[in-house]
């Protein structure tokens, strides 16, 4: 039910929209319906008035409630009006405030297939999404990249046509078979030379055009030189970086996808970054047949988990690339593309619905990726288990991101 913690909760985010609605339903209702839907859901009140400074008042609420209520499902039933309805009865309903009666609408994040959610019929000048300031008109971009997404075969099957299997980085090759192998030393495919193995991880597929070979974008990603990435994805770019100063002008470290002296793909990016980032994590020393030895950590593998679960989930037509930057006790993982579920869903686990699911597979080949939807509950719990502050997943949009905040310092008490 409504009340004024449930305002504060969504206005923290601002995810509530307060609307008079004296004279019947207003256009802007449905322009925040669309911002809401298309972005991480909020809260509609109609009968209650907005200050300036946040707080929300009645005055004279809805006098004809029923009558109101009626004519908004006929309209968010209405296709001409709006392209989805991702409404239930129980996220539209009556309250009261003050004395006075107002409507609550729970809009929820709408599924990646419904989306876009666009209203008047118009998939171009229709579609909203919610930022700090407000409801506003997605891009052409946005527009093209959540339609991309609501397909059901991920973007990473695709075929690049005018690739060879000789383009991919033959080196990079013979370090994940060097590693498939010590994993699994008695797997049929141990067996096979490059061409055949490649095909079954999915990483080479026969193009129906000319029936020849040709690398899938999960294997040009995996295994290919930066230049060919980038002629396919010219926004693709990995960079980890450690900070010199506050302001990260200044680097002490800092490898990028583009630096000419390694291929530039994600499984040596991975391989490249993972020492650095898990370099100031104490780790113990244990006592095993009269020698100490060092052992790998849970946030040694958490954080590699967060690593992974970034590279396999980022979109690599969107902008500003992957950036890992590690700064003093803190380090922050940031991706192209938005969520495709919702920061509750990620966070409660047990759901996983990555944007390159053919690249999921190839990394679980290797180890490392062990379990659908359990990334970044699993992280929490490590972190907890530290008594450290919790890790802060967020999403920006225009252009699409998502960021993961993981604090190193800063016990719980």
């Amino acid at each position: 039910m409504f009340d004024g913690s449930k305002i504060k909760e969504y206005r923290e985010d601002n995810r509530f929209e307060a609307i008079k609605a004296e004279g019947g339903l207003p256009h802007s209702l449905w322009e925040t319906y669309s911002a809401f839907a298309n972005s991480y859901g909020g809260l509609i009140v109609l009968g209650v008035t907005q200050n300036l400074d946040g707080s929300v008042f009645v005055d004279k609420g809805i006098t004809n409630p029923v009558g109101m209520i009626k004519n908004f499902w006929d309209t968010v039933n209405n296709r001409s009006k709006v392209s989805v309805n991702i409404l239930r009865d129980k996220n539209v309903y009556t309250d009261a405030v003050g004395g006075k009666t107002v409507i609550v609408i729970e809009v929820p994040r709408a599924q990646r297939q419904d989306r876009p959610i666009y209203i008047n019929n118009d998939l171009k000048g229709g579609v909203f999404r919610r930022n700090f300031e407000g409801d506003y008109h997605c891009t052409e971009a946005e527009i093209r990249n959540m339609i991309r997404d609501a397909g059901d075969i991920t973007q990473d099957n695709r075929i690049i046509e005018n690739l060879s299997p000789d383009t991919l980085n033959q080196e990079t090759v013979k370090r994940y078979r060097l590693r498939f192998k010590n994993l699994k030393p008695e797997h049929i495919w141990t067996r096979m030379d490059d061409i055949e193995f490649l095909q079954q991880i999915g990483a080479l597929k026969r193009s129906y055009e000319d029936g020849k070979l040709h690398p899938t974008l999960a294997g040009l990603l995996t295994f290919g030189n930066d230049i060919d990435i980038t002629a396919e994805c010219p926004a693709y770019f990995l960079d980890y970086r450690e900070p010199f100063d506050d302001a990260g002008m200044r680097w002490t470290d800092r490898v990028t996808s583009s630096d000419g002296d390694w291929s530039g793909n994600l499984f040596d990016f991975y391989f490249r970054i993972q020492d650095r980032m898990t370099a100031d994590i104490k780790v113990p020393f244990v006592l095993r047949n009269g020698q100490d030895q060092i052992d790998d950590t849970p946030m040694h593998k958490a954080t590699r988990e967060a690593l992974i679960n970034a590279l396999v989930h980022s979109d690599y037509y969107e902008r500003r690339g992957v950036v890992i930057e590690k700064r003093k006790g803190l380090i922050i993982i940031s991706n192209p593309g938005a969520l495709r579920i919702s920061r509750e869903a990620a966070s409660k686990g047990g759901v996983s619905d990555p944007h390159n699911f053919l690249l999921f597979k190839i990394f679980s080949y290797v180890g490392f990726c062990e379990r659908a939807g359990t990334g970044l509950i699993n992280i929490k719990m490590v972190w907890a288990d530290e008594k450290l502050l919790s890790p802060i997943l967020s999403e920006e949009f225009n252009p699409d991101r998502t960021i993961l905040t993981l604090p190193l310092s800063g016990k719980l008490s």
